[in-house]
């Protein structure tokens, strides 16, 4: 691994091992307000969202369903998951900040969630399973990684045939203008942030299909200046 990947990562690392231990919220130049239906978080509100977008509305998940949510967090995410795929399915978490780990898994526990286990390892190097998920959700997340293509090679891997991938990240909309590239705003989600024509390709040289993105907000991409980071959806399938 480069050494400006060992550093980006470790500065990740920090920066939200800082947030959990303070209980801070929110990732990404949207803002932090509510990003599900408020239904959805009763008995939750307390967990904070580190989210851009709601990726679980939009993965339309079934009873009996094994899912994988990358960069877990405080487990939010998973314990919506959960409940839509309910006692005879599955939700896998994975995130690679111990302060993170040690939140979720308390968040779990204290919610009597018993179809939620949460791993430590990095998304690149997924500690799952080759084709063992139906769907694979993340929330602001892979924008994060500074070696992208191990990313989608793994969500090509881990997703059983036909299985389906949403997840809610940050992107652009051209190449990002030079004030959002710094260091300090890889771990604010920000300076890692694809353009969406890259995002497609690497799932689609991935080996993934029908790889799409739309807006979180539903506006079109011509309303969106070039260089400006925007919250998005995107999905793909694995080939059955």
């Amino acid at each position: 691994m480069a050494e400006s990947e060992k550093q980006i990562r470790e500065d990740v690392r920090r920066y939200y091992a800082q947030l959990a231990q303070e209980g801070s919220s929110c990732c990404g130049p949207s803002g932090c307000g509510s990003l599900y239906p408020e239904e959805q978080l009763i008995s939750l509100a307390d967990i904070p969202s580190l989210g851009c977008a709601d990726p679980i509305s939009a993965a339309h998940l079934s009873p009996g369903e094994t899912v994988l949510d990358l960069g877990s967090g405080a487990g939010l995410d998973c314990f919506l998951a959960a409940r839509q795929v309910g006692p005879t399915g599955r939700v896998i978490g994975v995130d690679m900040t111990d302060e993170m780990l040690e939140r979720a898994r308390h968040n779990a526990e204290r919610l009597g969630l018993l179809n939620v286990e949460f791993r430590k390892g990095l998304i690149e190097a997924l500690p799952v399973e080759d084709a063992s998920v139906d769907a694979v959700v993340s929330n602001c997340v892979i924008n994060l990684s500074p070696d992208k293509p191990s990313v989608f090679r793994e969500l090509a891997r881990v997703l059983r045939p036909g299985g389906r991938l949403v997840v809610a990240d940050i992107v652009s909309n051209g190449e990002l203008d030079e004030p959002f590239r710094s260091a300090e705003n890889w771990a604010a989600c920000v300076a890692g942030a694809l353009r969406v024509d890259q995002y497609i390709e690497g799932l689609q040289s991935s080996g993934l299909i029908q790889a799409s993105c739309r807006t979180h907000d539903e506006r079109v991409f011509s309303e969106i200046p070039p260089g400006i980071p925007f919250s998005a959806l995107i999905t793909a399938v694995k080939p059955a």
